[in-house]
């Protein structure tokens, strides 16, 4: 076996271990009992503490220039974060865990338009045209949500969808910066945001282990994210992020018996097919480690899951 073989199968299995980890946010949330803020103040204390372990670990003396290095765009980055993970729990507790995940799943498409606006970065074909599947499927899910009155959840979660591509398109000018200290920095920004108004002591100890695991949950996923995506092609790792798609519903029927509606599902079964077409369109110009698979997470730079124009549930969230 080769050493590219072995670094291939180690990338593909932790990403493929972030996508599975990732997942399991909708099943948190509805473990414990808390309210949406206290939820946001604990997971996100809980992964900032995990990622900032890992930072100083990672960069040990030279962890403060890598601080200062992100700048003003890591600023941005910690901010449309911050922000994107309170709506992106808010949400959660609002609406299904389905239609938060089939609306979240189109950021990078989001991304894509938004690159186009800012920047006149121009994008492929079959960007273009997934894309529109794309929002085929989110307009099914929230149209889904007006009859049983979850529409405050979903418009959360395209509020957090809109964050997320913000923060993609702020990462991809930054591409030469890691900017896993901004998402660090996001977590903590987070809690002191929400700390106003949660309730961190009044929780008891098992809803603290539970939040316990859920910030787990949140840092694990950036940091198996982070280390796998420089190991694969981004095409292959948005293909193996996709699994979060079908599992994140899956994990919360399954615990605790949480049906999601058929349009949902359809809509589900769009942003799914137009995120697997478009990444298997690139994988003739990436077929190896490259920048662009490193763009996907905090390493050099990016944040949240990749497709074709190159990227971060911190956010997932």
């Amino acid at each position: 076996m080769t050493d590219t073989t072995t670094r291939t199968g180690l990338g593909i299995a932790l990403v493929a271990a972030s996508a599975v980890i990732s997942s399991a946010a909708g099943f948190f949330a509805r473990a414990t009992t808390v309210d949406a803020f206290t939820m946001v103040f604990w997971r996100c204390l809980f992964g900032g503490l995990l990622i900032a372990g890992y930072i100083l670990w990672r960069h040990r003396g030279a962890t403060t220039a890598a601080i200062r290095a992100v700048g003003i765009a890591g600023l941005m980055v910690a901010a449309c974060s911050a922000i994107a993970t309170i709506c992106f729990i808010n949400a959660l507790t609002r609406t299904t865990v389905a239609s938060v995940t089939v609306i979240f799943a189109a950021a990078p498409f989001v991304a894509a338009a938004l690159a186009w606006l800012w920047h006149r970065e121009r994008q492929r074909g079959v960007t273009l045209a997934a894309s529109g599947v794309a929002l085929l499927g989110v307009v099914l899910t929230v149209d889904a949500a007006l009859a049983p009155g979850a529409i405050v959840g979903d418009l959360l979660a395209l509020a957090a969808t809109m964050l997320m591509a913000a923060l993609m398109v702020i990462v991809r000018r930054r591409r030469d910066v890691s900017m896993l200290p901004a998402s660090c920095l996001s977590a903590f920004l987070a809690v002191a945001l929400v700390a106003p108004v949660a309730r961190p002591f009044a929780v008891s100890a098992t809803d603290l282990a539970i939040l316990a695991g859920f910030g787990a949950q949140f840092g694990l996923t950036l940091l198996l994210l982070t280390m796998g995506a420089r190991l694969i092609a981004a095409p292959r790792a948005a293909l193996l992020g996709s699994l979060e798609i079908p599992l994140a519903p899956l994990w919360v029927l399954l615990a605790f018996g949480e049906v999601p509606g058929w349009m949902v599902v359809i809509g589900g079964g769009l942003v799914l097919a137009a995120v697997i077409a478009d990444a298997l369109s690139s994988r003739d110009s990436a077929q190896g480690p490259s920048q662009g698979a490193r763009e996907t997470v905090g390493e050099s730079p990016g944040v949240g899951r990749s497709i074709a124009i190159e990227n971060p549930r911190f956010v997932e969230q």
